[in-house]
């Protein structure tokens, strides 16, 4: 078995295609169990970069041509009884899929705590006007600084950031279900910041709360003042 052999059948399962099965020795089985991780653990724009595949692989090839190389002392090549060929690739695949559609609604195992913004420097904007948020309603505001969603629960006003708390991408408000949901990653929020769904090795952080009152029929939220 040559570096080429391998270098394919890492290139074949790290593009999702089905590699030709191969009798591997021991080096190259812990080699390709990587590249299985790997193709497992791809999960949209934390994918491995190109960069990182390409030097991926000629240290692969590195690594197997070292160790081919070098003999036993009854001069056979160590060799285990594992095949890895269609059955490993379906088991990477079906993993890949398995995190990519991660159950919905699973809890994260050590949530985060949900945490307040408090800028150093803010001031109070008006967002809207105390008679256009009903009881569970909610509201999208934006002030330039500061996006997020305000709600009325039990009389009171409370708001949360409408910025997602992995990569930073805009929520837009599912309003027949009540969500928060992210174009970016389909993670969604409740409307008090909590997490519902997401397809990501680790659950994200709720939401922070925002500062908000209601001032003479008015709305505000303590937003960050804009740069000088």
């Amino acid at each position: 078995m040559s570096g080429r052999d391998v270098r394919r059948y890492v290139e074949q399962l790290l593009a999702g295609r089905r590699p030709r099965s191969f009798r591997p020795d021991a080096e190259e089985a812990g080699q390709m169990r990587t590249a299985i991780d790997l193709r497992a653990a791809r999960l949209g724009s934390q994918a491995p970069s190109e960069e990182f595949l390409a030097d991926l692989h000629r240290r692969l090839a590195t690594e197997i041509d070292g160790a081919t190389a070098q003999s036993r002392p009854d001069g056979a090549t160590a060799r285990r009884n594992v095949i890895i060929g269609t059955s490993a690739a379906a088991v990477a695949a079906a993993a890949g899929a398995a995190i990519d559609h991660a159950v919905v609604g699973r809890p994260a195992n050590e949530p985060a705590a949900q945490e307040t913004l408090t800028p150093n420097n803010g001031t109070w904007h008006a967002i809207a006007a105390s008679s256009d948020l009903p009881e569970v309603g909610i509201i999208h505001f934006d002030v330039g600084t500061l996006s997020g969603f305000v709600r009325r629960v039990n009389g009171i006003a409370t708001a949360v950031s409408g910025v997602c708390t992995h990569q930073g991408c805009k929520l837009w408000l599912d309003a027949p279900v009540a969500r928060l949901r992210c174009p970016c990653h389909t993670t969604s929020f409740a409307a008090d910041g909590q997490v519902l769904e997401h397809q990501l090795p680790i659950a994200p952080a709720p939401l922070p709360r925002v500062e908000v009152r209601e001032n003479n029929g008015t709305i505000e939220v303590f937003a960050p003042t804009q740069p000088g």
